[in-house]
């Protein structure tokens, strides 16, 4: 897998400061898609075993609220399949920080008889805290929304629609959830 960015003071993609890694490739292809310059799976660097220390070194500051993956498309099989291990690893040493992924799949893409549902994605499910999924389509763009681009897409807190088997919205902070514009 390669990676196209990372950023160690993320405030734009989950809540609080964020380690936010953005891998390489997508065949999604969403029109007026925001990370075009990752849809290539070479473009960027290769992620290795120094760049999975620099993320975990990066998130063991207090500051740091917890890590946001992103792409291209993280639930490309080629990126899960080396995100799985990797944030496993994450959970592992961070319990208390939280993960957030954005995929431009829906949840039942990737789960059950999903075209993209598979082992790996099942394991990297198991880590996650919110999955923020669905396209972004231009037509439902929407600056007002807090963490997404288009009102297709939903913020899913992942453990307890895991727990439940019904998808649950995760619930912003009150004071986060609207934008009050003057």
């Amino acid at each position: 897998m390669n990676y196209a960015t990372i950023k160690y003071c993320d405030i734009a993609n989950g809540t609080g400061v964020r380690t936010s890694l953005f891998v390489s490739g997508c065949r999604l292809h969403c029109k007026n898609c925001f990370n075009e310059e990752a849809w290539s799976f070479s473009a960027g660097k290769p992620f290795t075993q120094d760049t999975e220390e620099e993320i975990l070194s990066s998130l063991s500051a207090p500051y740091i609220d917890g890590l946001s993956v992103l792409g291209g498309e993280p639930t490309e099989p080629e990126n899960a399949a080396a995100l799985a291990p990797f944030l496993e690893r994450v959970r592992a040493a961070y319990p208390e920080k939280n993960i957030w992924m954005y995929s431009g799949r829906t949840w039942e893409q990737l789960t059950g008889n999903g075209d993209h549902a598979s082992p790996d994605m099942n394991r990297i499910l198991d880590c996650l805290n919110v999955l923020v999924d669905g396209p972004f389509v231009q037509e439902l763009h929407d600056i007002t929304l807090r963490f997404r681009g288009s009102s297709n897409q939903r913020l899913i807190d992942v453990p307890t629609t895991l727990a439940t088997g019904a998808i649950t919205i995760w619930e912003d902070d009150p004071q986060f959830a609207q934008h009050a514009w003057a």
